[in-house]
């Protein structure tokens, strides 16, 4: 099941082609048999928004084998276009991913943040996930160009560290940039976007509690704690709505109509 309706820009729409965590895990596995290479995207409304206004993080997000949705407006405006998706977000994806690739003796990467946060995460995630080894930690300098001869460097390392997966959390659309560009060279590795994951995980940021997301009510935690960083990404996320439900709601009927005439 693929979700199709959702419009990045004029006559152009990105896809979440994996509906649910179980999907995915059993298709990244596939691709760690294989050693494949791959990325992943993580779609939320700041996407969106990103999307319709910078060509070239619409071209990186077209060049990812693997989106899902992150973020409960685009599972709640999915079912109403008669797409369901599960929420399966960056941070909520470390935990599965560490576990698999530690079962799989897959070499892991952290690229993103700064060193000493990367150190904490790795032993955090290393102790918490047998079999897990994290090879290479790589903490970009402030202004990092994901495109730069820097990030082939940081590719070549990543290459020859023998990585399967790596984890980027540069923050959208930097991670998604690399990740694209990265994955054209290093054809085995698995490179997925993450955003504030790896902070998460060292305690250098402090995420909702769980039962704030369970609310859904994650984004006002954050508009809370940082309004300075938030309330401008909000209001823009806000802006996009309208047009995404009435995307929705002509996906929803086209499906219908498909359906009474099939």
């Amino acid at each position: 099941m693929q979700v199709e309706w959702i419009p990045a820009s004029q006559g152009e729409n990105v896809t979440v082609n994996m509906p649910t965590l179980n999907d995915l895990l059993a298709d990244i596995k596939r691709h760690f048999e294989k050693r494949e290479g791959f990325c992943l995207a993580t779609l939320n409304l700041d996407h969106v928004v990103k999307l319709r206004s910078n060509q070239a993080f619409r071209k990186a997000y077209a060049a990812h084998s693997h989106i899902t949705a992150d973020g409960n407006p685009i599972v709640w405006l999915s079912k109403l276009a008669g797409k369901p998706v599960s929420l399966v977000s960056g941070a909520d994806l470390i935990a599965p991913l560490a576990q698999l690739a530690g079962s799989m003796k897959v070499p892991v990467a952290l690229l993103g943040s700064d060193e000493e946060t990367l150190r904490t995460a790795a032993r955090k995630l290393e102790a918490q996930h047998e079999g897990l080894s994290v090879v290479i930690c790589i903490a970009p300098p402030f202004g990092f160009d994901p495109t730069s001869e820097l990030a082939e460097t940081y590719v070549s390392q990543l290459q020859e560290a023998d990585v399967g997966l790596c984890l980027v959390a540069l923050g959208a659309p930097k991670q998604e940039l690399f990740a694209s560009h990265a994955v054209q060279a290093a054809n085995r590795i698995g490179f997925v976007s993450i955003g504030a994951g790896i902070d998460f995980i060292a305690g250098t940021q402090t995420r909702a509690p769980a039962f704030v997301r369970l609310i859904a009510a994650e984004w006002l935690w954050r508009l809370a704690t940082n309004p300075k960083r938030f309330a401008g990404r909000y209001a823009a996320c806000f802006l996009v709505l309208p047009s995404l439900f009435v995307s929705a709601l002509k996906a929803r009927r086209a499906n219908s109509h498909g359906n009474a005439e099939s």
